[in-house]
């Protein structure tokens, strides 16, 4: 039962053992997947293990099944607040603090936040005992046995992705072919990038990096197309990102050239640059033919590729073969699409079926 996993889960949590804790947590949300508590309480878990991004990632989930959970609001302000995500972890606060109004950890946490994001934009500074608050342990007994239980076997990505950048914007797309709008859900943090795509029947596949800079989850969109989701993020600097992931160094900021694109494909090991006087020219045309060639040649199958291989026609076609093609199809209720202006432009289209079939006419 999940309750039952869920009591060990605190007992473990109590003795330390958190990675115990989110294998139990684990398999309690496979029996029970929309229990808001489980998610918020693996969120907090995951904190312990400086899991962030998981931690973010499950609070958002829990929100969205409980968007009256405070616990929820309060785990994911406090993983954005160990990122450096201060602005996000204060409207996260402040919205826990409006359902616990009782609750003073809230207001403290938010008068640390406006603290430290005065402090990065060089306003006031901010005293040197200004520490992060731990997550405490949530009305749990322990007890001394704590069963041993198989790992929890985590899945490989069963999607690609690759991204590229501009002077003000990166954009990542994720190779994912024939997936339902309802079923993608995709978060914009500070600093993280949080993707989702539940397809009943099959394995929730997450997507949750750290970014290598800050971007303005406002402007940051995504559009969901036949075989992939393509997300923008808009970037807080103009600066070149040497990989899509936070690396944890310091890194010197290389600022974009404002003049041109700059694209950076994600492969599965980077080789090293050395500096040349020489200078690299790119030859955007070429590239860009290069993306819709791959576009054009993409296969297709079933009604997907014959709705392309109408849209081809319609988008090269000249004005009176769009004319035909619009009037031709609606006056045959769909059974007929002609490029002939001069067949169908002075007289009504017929319907014509298919063979074995009649067309009949409905009487309102």
């Amino acid at each position: 039962m999940a309750s039952d996993l869920e009591l060990k889960a605190k007992e473990a949590f109590v003795d330390d053992h958190y990675d115990l804790a989110v294998e139990l947590l684990t398999q309690a949300i496979q029996l029970s997947p929309n229990n808001a508590h489980l998610y918020a309480d693996r969120a907090q878990a995951n904190i312990k293990l400086q899991n962030l991004t998981e931690a973010v990632a499950d609070a958002n989930k829990a929100i969205e099944l409980n968007p009256s959970l405070s616990k929820a609001y309060f785990r994911k302000g406090t993983a954005c607040l160990k990122l450096e995500e201060y602005q996000t972890a204060k409207a996260a606060f402040e919205i826990g603090a409006s359902l616990a109004p009782g609750e003073s950890r809230f207001t403290n946490l938010i008068k640390e936040c406006d603290e430290l994001i005065a402090e990065e934009s060089g306003a006031v500074p901010v005293p040197e005992n200004t520490t992060s608050h731990d997550v405490s342990t949530e009305d749990v007994q322990p007890e001394k046995d704590v069963p041993e239980l198989q790992s929890v076997t985590v899945a490989k990505p069963k999607y690609r992705h690759e991204f590229y950048q501009k002077p003000d914007e990166v954009v990542v797309t994720i190779f994912a072919k024939g997936i339902p709008r309802n079923s993608i859900s995709v978060d914009f943090g500070e600093q993280i990038l949080s993707v989702s795509i539940n397809v009943p029947g099959e394995d929730i596949y997450t997507f949750q990096p750290r970014l290598f800079g800050k971007i303005i989850p406002a402007k940051c969109r995504f559009e969901v197309l036949s075989t992939k989701i393509e997300i923008r993020l808009a970037k807080v600097e103009l600066i070149h990102w040497t990989s899509l992931e936070f690396s944890g160094g310091v890194i010197a900021p290389q600022r974009a050239n404002s003049s041109s694109a700059m694209i950076s494909a994600v492969a599965g090991s980077q080789r090293p640059t050395y500096p040349s006087s020489k200078p690299k020219r790119v030859d955007w045309d070429k590239l860009e033919a290069q993306v819709k060639k791959e576009e054009k040649e993409e296969k297709l199958d079933g009604d997907a590729a014959l709705n392309k291989f109408f849209r081809e026609i319609y988008q090269d076609a000249d004005e009176d073969t769009r004319k035909a093609m619009k009037k031709s199809f609606v006056e045959s209720n769909g059974t007929v699409l002609s490029t002939n202006w001069k067949e169908v432009g002075s007289k009504k289209v017929e319907g014509s079926p298919p063979d074995g079939m009649e067309l009949k006419k409905w009487e309102h």
